[in-house]
């Protein structure tokens, strides 16, 4: 087994990818052209964004993220040499502030942002050591 993609359900595929391009500097690697499905160029991992409705066109029913409503227990991390730039840079563009970036013991900066759907996102340098 290997981790292909993590999909996150979304009001607006095309909104998030405007907003994941623009806050923290991703390229689109697909677009489908129903605007239901994309995916964003993230290196060996692709990160998908699907319409909510593709949910109930696969059986499933979800619980929608909204940024008025608590994250869900899951977060996004991105991993930069920058993060503290990265964190100011994501704020600029609309993402919400959290926590700004701190160091941790392990020798790990780490900074919490949601974005527009009030997804967690963790911006953060590589795992020292």
């Amino acid at each position: 087994m290997q981790l292909g993609y993590t999909l996150y359900y979304v009001p607006d595929v095309a909104a998030t990818v405007a907003f994941y391009e623009q806050a923290f500097s991703l390229a689109r690697r697909f677009v489908h052209e129903s605007g239901m499905y994309a995916e964003m160029e993230t290196g060996a991992t692709a990160l998908a964004f699907a319409d909510e409705k593709m949910a109930g066109m696969n059986g499933l029913t979800i619980l929608p993220q909204r940024k008025d409503a608590p994250p869900a227990s899951v977060e996004l991390c991105l991993v930069t040499a920058t993060p503290e730039a990265a964190y100011a840079h994501a704020i600029a563009h609309g993402a919400q502030a959290l926590k700004t970036p701190e160091a941790k013991p392990w020798g790990q900066v780490v900074g919490y942002v949601r974005d527009l759907n009030g997804y967690l996102v963790e911006i953060c340098s590589p795992v020292s050591g």
